[in-house]
């Protein structure tokens, strides 16, 4: 119970979120919002208002005229693309360290994120999720547990491995039995102190769907494929790899084949140069 006293006052240490982060994205959810109610929210915030024009203007986007104002990127970019952004910068402060107990290298953390958040974003689009940016949210925070378990994890790693190895446990599990909280049940608290709502707190708890009624919400379901489709392209697996349950009942629920699944990863490894191109950006 110490133990897991001490990981939660580690929170504390981690960047947070800027509140303005929750405005936008209660906004982005109304049905009746536009561009410039995004717009009127980020401007009044100059290190975000920097940020954006910044990445606007950056080789990456390669915009035909030079945006100067937090109302342009909304214009030119679209809100969607906007909101990615903010998003983007936002969960860059806690995910691009290393994590050795994870044997996770400076960087591959986030690319794991930002991989997931894309493939994550195209899934809602193609299964009519009317929730795209707080999957895309949930996707980039959902390993924020990692952060703060790590070196927990690295002091027990031999008892964690033993247990997968030969016990049949998921490295999750493992986490549990070791150390008394798993790296996904742990983000879920980091979300809570942080006030995001409850859905999204419980999709990133959830992201490996331990709990059975996770297992048929449409957005946790997307949340855990784009998560599964990193680690089987070797995105950020890290010691844990691919050392957890895989759900097949959850690709037939989505409608998504295995010939699908080839293709989403097929589409996306194609899209890798990008990806390394945006993390630049950020």
């Amino acid at each position: 119970m110490s133990a897991i006293k001490e990981l939660l006052k580690e929170i504390d240490n981690l960047t947070p979120i800027p509140a303005v982060v929750n405005q936008i994205m209660a906004v982005a959810q109304e049905p009746g919002s536009s561009m410039a109610d995004i717009a009127e929210i980020i401007r009044y915030d100059p290190l975000i208002t920097a940020n954006i024009l910044r990445m606007c203007n950056s080789a990456y986007y390669a915009l035909p005229r030079r945006v100067e104002s937090v109302q342009d990127a909304v214009t030119m970019m679209g809100m969607d693309q906007v909101i990615d952004m903010v998003l983007l910068k936002s969960g860059a402060a806690n995910l691009t360290k290393g994590q050795s107990g994870y044997g996770l290298h400076e960087g591959e953390l986030w690319k794991h994120a930002v991989s997931s958040a894309l493939i994550s974003r195209d899934l809602a689009e193609k299964k009519g999720s009317k929730n795209k940016q707080m999957i895309f949210t949930a996707a980039l925070l959902k390993d924020i547990g990692k952060v703060i378990l790590d070196r927990f994890v690295g002091d027990s790693f031999s008892k964690i491995d033993s247990l997968v190895r030969t016990k049949g446990f998921s490295f999750k599990e493992a986490e549990k039995k070791v150390i008394g909280i798993d790296h996904a049940e742990l983000g879920g608290r980091v979300a809570e102190m942080w006030d995001f709502s409850e859905k999204m707190v419980s999709m990133i708890r959830n992201h490996h769907l331990n709990d059975e009624a996770a297992r048929d919400d449409l957005d946790t379901q997307i949340l855990y494929v784009a998560d599964n489709v990193c680690m089987m392209m070797g995105i950020g697996g890290g010691a844990d790899g691919l050392a957890y349950r895989f759900h097949k009942d959850v690709l037939r629920k989505l409608g998504i084949t295995p010939v699908d699944l080839q293709e989403i990863i097929a589409s996306f490894g194609s899209e890798m140069k990008k990806v390394e191109e945006l993390l630049k950006v950020i």
